[in-house]
């Protein structure tokens, strides 16, 4: 009977682990000293938790087309920030300025996003402890531009 009940107590513990696993700091996947800027077109977009992703096709100077994956913060920090789930649409062109993923893919973490309207957002996630982040849901960047 101990064994049992123990069993299900260890059942239920890694259940209530698996959200704070899928959740990581910035460093941990990100690389401080590789930033990015990226201008292309959104094709693709998850307004999910833990963290949102956006899409982009991004052309090289060589021509080449490359698809990039944004990582921004959890839907409720970002609609905190005044982003509206229906502010990013595939088809629109925006600028990301973020942090290379460690493992080299074309993945980043887009600390600013520069929407089609002119809008300025930060996209990281409260507490990461990447760059501009001071704990808060808007960030520590200089004239984000949030209202709408």
């Amino acid at each position: 009977m101990k064994a049992r009940h123990a069993l299900v107590v260890a059942f239920l513990v890694s259940l209530a682990a698996a959200p704070a696993y899928a959740h990581h700091s910035f460093a941990a996947e990100f690389d401080i000293t590789k930033p990015v800027r990226l201008l292309g077109k959104v094709t693709r977009i998850e307004w999910t938790n833990p963290h949102t992703y956006f899409y982009l096709n991004v052309t090289g100077a060589n021509g080449k087309v490359t698809n990039w994956a944004i990582e921004g913060a959890s839907p409720g920090a970002l609609s905190r920030r005044s982003w509206d789930k229906d502010d990013l649409k595939v088809g629109d062109t925006v600028v990301v300025e973020g942090y290379r993923a460690k493992n080299g893919s074309n993945t980043a973490n887009g600390r600013r996003v520069t929407l089609p309207d002119g809008r300025s957002l930060y996209g990281g996630s409260p507490g990461d402890g990447g760059p501009d982040d001071d704990g808060t849901d808007q960030g520590n960047l200089p004239a984000t531009g949030t209202g709408k």
